[in-house]
């Protein structure tokens, strides 16, 4: 058995993680499972909750999106005029929805979005959380 320390990948920037290629993290991530869902649960939702977060959105809109995506599946919420308020957010998140709706694979491809959005939801919130705590 080896004491090794297990290698630690380097910590990364808000900036970073806001720059990431969400929609094509959520192509990826949809289609292929392992290290590609892996990496849209974790740099892709909390790129995706720091710009949000930019952008003044608050969690429980991002949550609501989130019971929209599992009731009425991913190409619907697509097609809402404001998924989440403010216009520049609304075209953001109508963004990743566009890109992740071919691939939404019926029931299983809405579900794994949703709970996506709730990952976004999650850490949003705790940003929100940290900063009044501050």
């Amino acid at each position: 058995m080896s004491t090794a320390p297990h290698p630690r990948r380097p910590t990364r920037t808000d900036d970073e993680l806001a720059g990431s290629d969400i929609p094509a993290m959520l192509r990826y991530g949809l289609s292929f499972a392992g290290p590609h869902r892996t990496a849209l649960f974790g740099d892709g939702a909390v790129g995706a909750s720091v710009l949000l977060d930019r952008e003044g959105v608050r969690p429980r809109a991002v949550a609501f999106l989130a019971q929209v995506v599992r009731r009425g599946g991913v190409r619907y919420a697509a097609g809402l005029a404001e998924p989440v308020p403010g216009e520049a957010a609304a075209e953001r998140v109508r963004s990743w929805l566009e890109a992740a709706a071919p691939l939404g694979r019926g029931i299983e491809g809405d579900e794994t979005v949703a709970r996506w959005l709730e990952a976004v939801a999650e850490i949003l919130g705790l940003r929100h959380s940290h900063r009044e705590r501050g």
